[in-house]
This record gives C-alpha cells, sequence and structure tokens, in this order.
C-alpha cells in the first residue's frame, strides 16, 4: 500500500507542477498585451519565475519517479 500512495502522491505532484508550469506559459503570452511598460516588465519576470520553478520541479519529480522505478527492476531481478 505504501509503494502505491508513493506513486500516486508523485503523480500528483508532477500534475501539479504542470499546471503551475502551463499557467507560467499563459502569464507570459498574457504579459505582451499589456500597453503599460512597467506592468510588461513585471509580469513578463513574475512568468519566468513561474516557469522556472514549475520547471525545475517538474524534472526533479520526474527524474525521482524514473530512479524509484529503475532500483525497483534492479531490485526483482
Amino acid at each position: 500500500m505504501s509503494e502505491t500512495y508513493w506513486w500516486i502522491r508523485q503523480i500528483i505532484l508532477v500534475a501539479i507542477s504542470a499546471f503551475y508550469l502551463y499557467f507560467g506559459i499563459q502569464v507570459l503570452i498574457s504579459a505582451y498585451s499589456l500597453n503599460n511598460p512597467f506592468y510588461f516588465v513585471l509580469t513578463f519576470f513574475a512568468s519566468n519565475f513561474i516557469i522556472l520553478i514549475a520547471a525545475a520541479l517538474l524534472v526533479g519529480f520526474v527524474y525521482r519517479m524514473v530512479t524509484y522505478y529503475r532500483r525497483s527492476k534492479e531490485m526483482d531481478s
């Protein structure tokens, strides 16, 4: 049961990271429709920060899942 819970938790974390990555991209796209340069710069850097954090977490979670899967296959062999 513990292993199933771990996989479910990792899949949920990957989904949340993917959602925030998508959200950051949408904010970046919407930044280009702003007319005020100050608001553009703030929104642009905020969206890039959201994208950076979400992508780093997504890569980390996927890496953890792949490593766990490979180790479990080695233990079964």
